[in-house]
């Protein structure tokens, strides 16, 4: 009977070896999955970060803070041109939209806005402009220049990447809003990159920058605020210029027509009454039509110089006659 006792004892305690080892071995594919998986995450994340990087960067030397624009065109905004901090309103205000400062070629320092959440799902990440006025400007055109990564090239977030973003917009006569209540903002559209950059344009340092441009209208308040929804896409904001459309002045039949703001609708045609150069007189009411894309059209009427002048480069010289009794 003891030595049965002894043989049981012996088994018992061989029975603890293979639970211990099995228990061992469970534990050591444990921990060899938990660093693989922290391993390819820690990678990814690598990868992402240097995205981030060159997002910023790698687009210094594509940008310059000189630039020309088209006479008729009026700028409210051009995220280029501020000095300092943009200092736009985030939501959230930590983990989503980062202002970034990058230096041009000629080491100007410009002001840019990323975010690259690609990892998590249902991103909704706001940044919002400060209020531009609009300058009595019935319609305004918001012109983007932006960096956006291919999501293919980002391995294990094709479930939550993104390839585009949204546009939204909110009318007020308040310049100080502070915060931002999102059903407050009407949506100008879903803004989609032509050109979306890879791994292979990292390497060899090619930046793909993409230009969309938007409008709307008719707008009737003072001011306005633009504000961009980010839903898990890496992109970087590389500027943000917001400009109304205007007919310069011209001369045309000797009768000059002054600056004109388009009208509402990309249809319209705002008509505008011709005023006589100096030394000459309306022979006919002159009249021209001012374009939504800011150029003039339909010219009717005409002025005539004075007796005594003649018309030269749209002007009437000479010295006139005088008349004695």
């Amino acid at each position: 009977r003891a030595r049965e006792r002894a043989r049981e004892r012996e088994r018992e305690r061989e029975r603890e070896r293979e639970r211990g080892s099995r228990t061992w071995e469970k534990s050591n594919e444990r921990k060899t999955g938990e660093k693989n998986g922290t391993t390819t995450q820690m990678a990814l994340m690598a990868g992402i970060l240097f995205t981030t990087v060159f997002l910023v960067f790698g687009i210094s030397t594509f940008v310059s803070p000189a630039r020309i624009y088209p006479p008729n065109e009026v700028t409210l905004l051009d995220s280029r041109s501020v000095q300092g901090e943009l200092g736009w309103v985030a939501n959230p205000t930590e983990g989503g939209w980062e202002e970034v400062s990058i230096m041009d070629e000629k080491n100007i320092p410009i002001r840019t806005y990323q975010v690259c959440n690609v990892m998590e799902p249902n991103q909704n990440n706001w940044l919002r402009t400060d209020w531009i006025p609009r300058g009595g400007a019935q319609r305004v055109y918001i012109e983007i220049k932006f960096t956006l990564r291919d999501c293919n090239s980002l391995p294990g977030v094709m479930g939550t990447c993104k390839e585009t973003f949204n546009l939204y917009y909110y009318e007020s006569n308040n310049d100080k809003e502070r915060y931002i209540r999102e059903n407050q903002f009407g949506k100008i559209d879903t803004i989609a990159a032509d050109e979306s950059f890879t791994q292979v344009d990292i390497g060899d340092r090619i930046m793909k920058l993409n230009t969309e441009v938007r409008d709307v209208g008719a707008l009737t308040r003072k001011g306005f605020y633009l504000a961009f929804q980010d839903v898990g896409a890496c992109i970087a904001l590389v500027s943000v210029r917001v400009f109304y459309k205007k007919c310069p002045l011209a001369v045309r039949n000797l009768a000059q027509f002054p600056d004109t703001i388009t009208g509402a609708d990309t249809s319209s045609l705002v008509e505008v009454r011709g005023s006589c150069v100096d030394n000459s007189e309306e022979k006919e009411v002159p009249k021209m039509y001012c374009g939504a894309d800011g150029e003039w059209l339909v010219p009717i009427g005409n002025c005539l110089c004075n007796p005594g002048y003649e018309e030269r480069n749209a002007e009437c010289q000479g010295k006139g006659l005088t008349f004695q009794l």
